[in-house]
């Protein structure tokens, strides 16, 4: 448990200062989110420190090292299985086709646990979505690097045809794709 509460700690410290797009609530509240959707899956502890610290390494100045040296070597590869490569020298509209591309090219060679990270990582952030798109609409897309809501959907649904497999019978899941269907219409099954 110490372990859990030192992760809690450094990721409320790492993303100190950053809010979540469009509703300006503070970021941290997404990897507890993200950690909660986890617990729900699994009580596996190294996986739910990786849900909370899923994000340090990709938006924040924590490092692979600082990760390992803290939480190690096993949490450090969760972490790394769902961390896209930024490109930090582009600006993030133009890559970020490639970036998911990369993404879901991981996410079909990911392990269960690797999985799982993905799915509440993903689902905590289409209850975020699909809440504001419930009062604004498409113009939640302009608040996204990437404008085009057809590219929103290709992304999230095919999220749902890699996880469908492994994942079908789970709340998780069924809440995702309620919400993909819910944003992007009907239900492709």
């Amino acid at each position: 448990m110490k372990k859990l509460e030192e992760a809690v700690t450094f990721a409320t410290n790492m993303h100190s200062g950053q809010t979540r797009k469009i509703t300006n609530l503070p970021y941290i509240l997404h990897p507890m989110e993200t950690a909660v959707i986890v617990s729900t899956m699994t009580k596996d502890e190294d996986l739910i420190i990786a849900s909370l610290l899923h994000d340090v390494i990709e938006d924040t100045p924590a490092t692979e090292d600082d990760v390992r040296d803290l939480f190690g070597e096993h949490i450090l590869s969760l972490i790394k299985s769902e961390t896209e490569n930024k490109r930090n020298t582009l600006p993030p509209e133009q890559t970020w086709r490639i970036r998911k591309e990369e993404s879901l090219l991981d996410l079909r060679d990911a392990t269960h646990d690797e999985q799982i990270l993905w799915l509440a990582d993903k689902l905590s952030n289409i209850r975020s979505m699909a809440e504001q798109y419930m009062v604004i609409g498409d113009k939640i897309f302009e608040a996204f690097h990437e404008k085009r809501k057809s590219e929103h959907e290709w992304y999230y649904r095919t999220i749902l045809d890699i996880l469908r497999p492994g994942f079908c019978n789970t709340f998780a899941f069924k809440e995702y794709e309620r919400h993909v269907n819910d944003i992007f219409g009907g239900d492709t099954k």
